[in-house]
Formats: structure tokens, sequence, C-alpha cells
């Protein structure tokens, strides 16, 4: 007998839209917590001295409630597997200077993607597809 693959999901994802911050400055952080487990990049993200840090603790903590509620993940097997950070738009402003003249003015967007990943139902996923076809019977 034939062993069936399903396909099981170990990701969830929150996407912050349009944050008020550079792009370069929130990846100096980003590329800090790359990679890490889910308690070791909250400790990380709560002692660095950085503005982008706020924004990207708050959407882990929604990409590991998605996870934890939507999918039964648990929090101690939870890691970074993808983080990204994108342009957005720029908000372009006149400021008034001197003699009339107009001075332009860039605030920059950026576009945060947190992807956590359970390992722990990866490792038993992979546990079933090695079980041998007579248990299946």
């Amino acid at each position: 007998m034939k062993k069936k693959k399903t396909k099981r999901y170990t990701e969830v994802s929150a996407l912050g839209q349009y944050i008020s911050m550079s792009p370069n400055k929130v990846r100096r952080v980003i590329d800090q917590i790359r990679g890490r487990s889910y308690e070791e990049t909250l400790m990380i993200l709560e002692f660095m001295p950085y503005r982008a840090c706020s924004p990207i603790l708050k959407l882990i903590y929604s990409a590991a409630s998605n996870g934890i509620h939507n999918m039964n993940f648990d929090e101690k097997s939870l890691i970074i597997s993808k983080a990204e950070v994108n342009e957005g738009t720029t908000v372009k402003k006149l400021k008034p200077r001197a003699k009339g003249r107009g001075y332009p003015i860039k605030r920059s967007t950026c576009h945060i993607t947190i992807v956590l990943r359970d390992i722990a139902l990866n490792e038993q996923y992979e546990e079933y597809i090695r079980k041998p076809s007579a248990l299946m019977d």
C-alpha cells in the first residue's frame, strides 16, 4: 500500500504595512533576529535600543498568537524562519523655508513580514513519513 502524503502547514505569518520608518533602519534589527527562537527573539528585542524594535515586537507577538490560536502551535518550539523588510510608499511634503521657498521632506515607510515555523510539527511529520507501511494497514 502506498503512503499518502499530506501537506502540513507548519508556518504562520504576520504582515505590518506602511510603518513610518526607514527600511534600512528596520533591516538592522531584523538581521539580528532572523533564524532565532521565539523566546530568544522577545528577549533581544526587549533590550535593544532602537525605535524599530517596538513594531517588530508587535508583529512577532501577532504571528505567534496566530499560530497558537489558529494552528495549536507550541510557543516553545517556534522559530523565526523568514523576516523581511520591503520599501513602502514615500510620503512627500513641503516645508516652508526662507524667501518663500519650499524644502521637500521625504518620509519613508516600510512593510515588515514575519514568518514563524513550528519545528516540533515538522519533526512529527518527518517521523510520520518514515513509518513502515505495515503500520498503515
